[in-house]
């Protein structure tokens, strides 16, 4: 165990830092680092672009709408993932914002079809949500992007856009254990399991548990409450499937998850999750 961990907020925030030198002050092109863990190579974005081909995403997850992208198959990018022995690894997306995707192998190497897309200065891509002072830049230089998401049963979470880092890692579980239910609480235990799988694949992008997570984005969701705790569960409902029905501003992040993104016995699962591990904390 480190003696010291530099806080995630001062991490991320010296991320952005880097990535602001590397693309603005000395005028280099962006760069994209990916580590499969075993080696690691600098792409640029020109060495991307070289490997590309034009694609149309019909309804892209940033854009709300149609996009045509020059993008790599992800499969060139790491093509280890297509061995067996990565099968139960996780590939981390590292965003400029501070958002970390960690997607299953078995995703990316699934029926979605994943590419990544290269924003470039002749065809510069638009804002995100130009009526957001959050999202004013554009989902580039690099976005994860996916062909079929229907078919990968991808999540609206599962494409990261701004990335500057993709590595290999352990799954989220193992490298923090604190966010695993526990079966001494025997009751809906499967369930808490289950939804610690869709807390995985939607929340931890932007959320911890318990201290344990990469995301540095919004608030912890066990400490010191959890939201099942004061939230009356129809409107922690309603918050999880539209936010701006609950409370909205202009800088508002958190996106709604419709019923293709959680399914409602999903939803189930996730919100005991959360109070499995309320019931956790208060027992220590």
């Amino acid at each position: 165990m480190r003696a010291y961990a530099v806080p995630r907020s001062l991490r991320f925030a010296y991320l952005v830092l880097l990535a602001a030198i590397s693309f603005s002050v000395w005028g280099q092109e962006p760069q994209l680092e990916v580590s499969d863990g075993v080696s690691s190579k600098q792409w640029s974005r020109s060495a991307l672009l070289a490997e590309s081909v034009p694609i149309q995403i019909d309804k892209d997850s940033a854009y709300k709408r149609s996009m045509t992208y020059r993008a790599v198959a992800f499969a060139k990018l790491m093509p280890m993932l297509m061995t067996k022995t990565a099968a139960n690894t996780s590939v981390q997306f590292v965003a400029l914002d501070g958002f970390v995707a960690n997607i299953a192998a078995a995703d990316l190497v699934g029926k979605g079809q994943p590419y990544l897309a290269i924003e470039t200065d002749q065809q510069p891509w638009p804002a995100i949500d130009p009526n957001n002072p959050a999202k004013t830049a554009s989902a580039g230089p690099f976005y994860l992007v996916w062909l079929n998401p229907e078919a990968g049963k991808i999540s609206n979470e599962q494409w990261p856009y701004q990335v500057v880092k993709i590595r290999v890692e352990l799954p989220l579980q193992q490298r923090f254990q604190q966010i695993i239910p526990s079966p001494k609480l025997s009751k809906n235990y499967q369930q808490a399991m289950q939804g610690m799988q869709i807390y995985i694949k939607n929340c931890a992008v932007c959320h911890s548990m318990n201290g344990g997570g990469d995301a540095a984005i919004g608030p912890d969701l066990n400490q010191p409450f959890s939201p099942t705790e004061y939230f009356h569960q129809a409107f922690l409902r309603k918050l999880i499937r539209n936010p701006a029905a609950v409370r909205n501003w202009k800088q508002a992040l958190m996106p709604g998850f419709d019923h293709q993104s959680i399914s409602e016995s999903d939803l189930d699962a996730l919100l005991v999750y959360f109070k499995h591990m309320a019931a956790l904390r208060r027992m220590k």
